[in-house]
């Protein structure tokens, strides 16, 4: 069983968040998520075969209670844990994934390292950070949403994420 976890905040008023960018994948993977999530554990969950895709519901900072939850009933392995969340140390347009490591500071993340008392699972991270000279606080600049000029780069580096096998390599 394979989960992929998309982090956000729950609700219309981050959906076009920088911070939202785990769910904008979710919903590119299930063909625009407007069907099948059901709730489950405090999640938006859509399964697929061996295959769950979660949208946690609590906010971004409790993002462990309900993974941790999700794990412990499906009995998942963390090697087949994926985990996508934006990152501020990586300029808007690039990607990494790596497996036991990510960003110096994410709320999302750490809550499931600590819930999960492991930090060995896999991360997409998503570059948000766009800020140039602008140096608004982060807490402050990942419940922005993203600017019109933006848009265009999200979109092309969700496709190349969703696009890419070597990204999910059994979906």
């Amino acid at each position: 069983m394979k989960v992929i976890v998309g982090l956000g905040n729950p609700g219309e008023k981050y959906s076009k968040t920088r911070h939202n960018v785990g769910f904008m994948v979710l919903d590119a993977l299930a063909d625009g998520g407007k069907f099948g999530f059901q709730k489950k554990f405090n999640c938006l969950i859509l399964q697929s075969g061996d295959v769950i895709l979660v949208k946690p519901q609590t906010f971004m900072n409790a993002s462990g209670e309900a993974v941790s939850k999700l794990v412990d009933f499906y009995k998942v392995d963390l090697n087949d844990l994926w985990v996508i969340h934006d990152d501020l140390d990586l300029s808007l347009g690039e990607t990494k994934i790596q497996k036991g490591v990510g960003p110096k500071l994410h709320n999302g993340i750490y809550s499931i390292e600590e819930s999960l008392n492991s930090k060995e699972f896999w991360r997409v991270r998503v570059g948000v950070d766009n800020r140039d000279n602008n140096r608004t606080l982060g807490e402050q600049y990942v419940l922005e949403e993203f600017k019109e000029d933006e848009i265009g780069k999200i979109n092309d580096v969700i496709k190349k994420i969703i696009d890419d096998k070597r990204f999910f390599p059994h979906i």
